[in-house]
């Protein structure tokens, strides 16, 4: 095992007067179900492991990362490390029920995972029965900070399907997780969200400590700043930025197949990411680490969560975040319309 590396912080003051510290980088565990391929159980721990060494405490979950998987992974890792203070999130609107092997749900997403039916459930009773499937599979006796997850339209199809699913968390599960807020059961409530839009209309409904969104502010989009991400920093409001990559081309550069949004970049976002690329190039820095480093500039994000199944992948992208990067890079990126003039970059 390598020798342990610090990391930078952020202190965030929650609505119920909590301190809650984040790593700059945290460690999100959809890889950790088996997203698209199968880990072994050493495959696993050794990247948990590797993203210790390089500082992470800040850990985000879920039960559907492979349908209980990566709770329970996460499991006997964290116990190992009981001794040491990290911040951990998980999230509600679903729960899990055993199955028959056909009757899986994500079959196309998730592999060699246990025999779960999602069901989704956002009213009062379903996330306070969510919440206690997680406590078990995670083996913890308290979470820091409750998400409730995707009520987007990316999830349920419509806006129409995501308005109802907000109206019916908002009639039910929050009032769970406002009394477990309350209570001080969770230090944090929030809400995963793949669109920003989407996160603004809950944030403008409750009142929430952060959100984890997903890909919606990034080197390629800052379309957030038109008002969310405005209405955040006058409420306090906290964002952790899950995606930073937009699902993979920031990352692996504008090639043959690359990943946008889960899906083949269309050949306009191919066009525009071989333009930043270039950029980048021309002062000497990967696109990745440019793309790993913007959000943070931000007054309201307080971590990056970009993805990582192996530990090379955990490894690199702390590596990224040390970067220094020439403030010209930017200013460039702004003069060609790149980037918006009126987005927060790093010192």
């Amino acid at each position: 095992m390598s020798a342990m590396t610090t990391m930078p912080t952020r202190r965030f003051k929650t609505r119920m007067g909590e301190t809650l510290s984040f790593t700059a980088m945290g460690f999100g565990t959809a890889p950790l179900g088996n997203l698209y391929r199968p880990l072994t159980e050493a495959e696993a721990q050794a990247t948990l492991e590797a993203a210790w060494d390089v500082g992470c405490r800040y850990y985000d979950t879920a039960p559907l990362y492979g349908l209980g998987l990566s709770e329970t992974r996460l499991n006997g890792f964290l116990r190992a490390h009981r001794d040491t203070p990290v911040l951990l999130s998980t999230k509600v609107g679903r729960y899990l029920t055993v199955c028959p092997p056909a009757e899986r749900s994500a079959q196309t997403k998730f592999f060699d995972v246990p025999n779960r039916r999602e069901t989704y459930d956002y009213s009062y009773d379903g996330v306070m029965r969510a919440l206690e499937q997680s406590f078990e599979r995670l083996g913890v006796d308290a979470i820091d900070i409750l998400y409730c997850h995707d009520v987007d339209v990316f999830t349920h199809g419509s806006k129409a399907a995501s308005d109802a699913r907000i109206r019916e968390f908002m009639e039910g599960g929050y009032r769970a997780v406002t009394k477990l807020r309350e209570s001080g059961a969770i230090k944090a409530i929030g809400a995963g969200i793949n669109e920003w839009q989407v996160a603004e209309a809950m944030a403008r409904q409750g009142d929430f400590d952060l959100f984890l969104l997903a890909g919606r502010y990034t080197l390629l989009e800052q379309e957030a700043l038109d008002s969310f991400l405005p209405l955040c920093v006058e409420r306090g409001i906290g964002i952790a930025l899950g995606g930073p990559y937009n699902s993979g081309i920031l990352a692996t550069g504008p090639k043959p197949g690359a990943f946008y949004n889960y899906d083949p970049a269309p050949p306009a976002i191919l066009e525009r990411v071989e333009k930043i690329q270039r950029v980048c190039r021309s002062h000497g820095v990967a696109l990745a680490e440019a793309a790993l480093n913007f959000p943070l500039a931000h007054p309201a994000v307080v971590s990056v969560i970009p993805g990582g199944q192996r530990p090379d992948e955990v490894r690199r992208n702390a590596a990224n975040l040390k970067v220094a990067i020439p403030a010209s890079l930017w200013s460039d990126l702004k003069a060609e319309g790149l980037l918006r003039s009126d987005a927060p970059v790093p010192a």
